[in-house]
């Protein structure tokens, strides 16, 4: 799938599922994003005008909460903890890890759309630490023979 294309077709039904709610906008983008990967530029106006919303206003959510994106991100976006007890953990090295493994720096997507790399202040999985996401499965008391090893699951799928 090319994330550059949107078939704004889709888009249509996602505002009619939300268009009626009072507080609809931000179930309305997590569909948005669920859909396309990610919250495609061009869909802010006619969210805006569906929901009778200024286009900044919509931009503003958008920009407002991490888990929404305006870049297309991979097929598997792979969140690196940073919060104390995965530092004091190892939790740099597990970064470093994934860095070189996946050929990324943090915040990047890779070519081919598979992964993208990201820190997150906390996973909020403090006793598993260190620990990692890869979109909504987690993975914790790492080392580098564990990542290497979940890495490798999601490099075949």
């Amino acid at each position: 799938m090319d994330p550059h294309k949107v078939d704004l077709a889709k888009l249509d039904a996602i505002i009619g599922r939300h268009q009626k709610e009072k507080w609809g906008l931000i179930p309305l983008l997590q569909d948005v994003q669920e859909t396309y990967g990610y919250v495609p530029p061009q869909t802010i106006e006619p969210i805006a005008a569906a929901l009778k919303l200024f286009p900044s206003q919509v931009q503003g959510v958008i920009t407002f909460y991490s888990g929404f994106s305006l870049k297309p991100k991979g097929k598997y976006v792979c969140r690196v903890c940073r919060g104390t007890a995965c530092h004091v953990k190892g939790g740099r090295s597990i970064l470093r890890l994934m860095q070189k493994e996946l050929d990324l720096k943090e915040g990047e997507t890779s070519p081919d759309y598979q992964f993208t790399l990201e820190t997150v202040a906390c996973l909020g999985a403090c006793f598993l630490a260190p620990t990692m996401m890869i979109n909504r499965d987690y993975f914790g008391k790492l080392s580098p023979t564990k990542v290497n090893s979940v890495l490798g699951e999601y490099q075949k799928k």
